[in-house]
């Protein structure tokens, strides 16, 4: 005969806890105080400790040491180097000789559409390519230029 048919089902030892039922009387173990402990603000009702409360010794916001700047203004470009765009070019992925962000975002070149971009000088270029970007660096003009191709700046903000 089967052990586990539909009327003979139980649960396995151990999955089921009996519920703590507090303030049910001395007898039932969790009487008088009922599990709130005696005066001070967790035994009163209506309370509400904010997550970072410690009871009162010094809290970590102020115990850890504070150092650094944070430039608010400061502006977080998506980079890419020149090689990337030659590398784009050889495999043909490029028309015409021209980039842009928008292209840059399908191809892959960048992961986000709302960040500016900066294009840098590392790795050579041979590809004639009108580049239009957010920002550049000196070695990367000088190598889109030299390649007989152009650097065209538009505004800081790409928001």
């Amino acid at each position: 005969m089967a052990n586990n048919a539909l009327h003979n089902l139980k649960y396995a030892p151990g999955s089921r806890k009996k519920v703590k039922r507090i303030a049910r009387g001395q007898g039932s173990g969790h009487g008088g105080t009922a599990t709130r402990g005696h005066k001070g603000e967790g035994a009163r009702s209506g309370t509400h400790y904010r997550p970072w409360f410690e009871g009162g010794q010094m809290p970590l916001v102020r115990r850890v040491p504070k150092f650094g700047f944070t430039n608010v203004l400061r502006v977080e470009y998506q980079k890419v180097n020149v090689s990337r765009l030659e590398e784009f070019a050889a495999a043909g992925k490029i028309k015409d000789g021209k980039i842009n962000p928008e292209l840059l975002y399908t191809l892959g070149a960048v992961s986000k559409k709302s960040l500016p971009i900066k294009i840098l000088g590392d790795g050579d270029l041979k590809s004639k390519l009108e580049i239009t970007a957010n920002s550049f660096s000196k070695t990367a003009v000088q190598k889109i230029e030299s390649a007989g191709g152009k650097a065209i700046t538009i505004n800081k903000s790409a928001k």
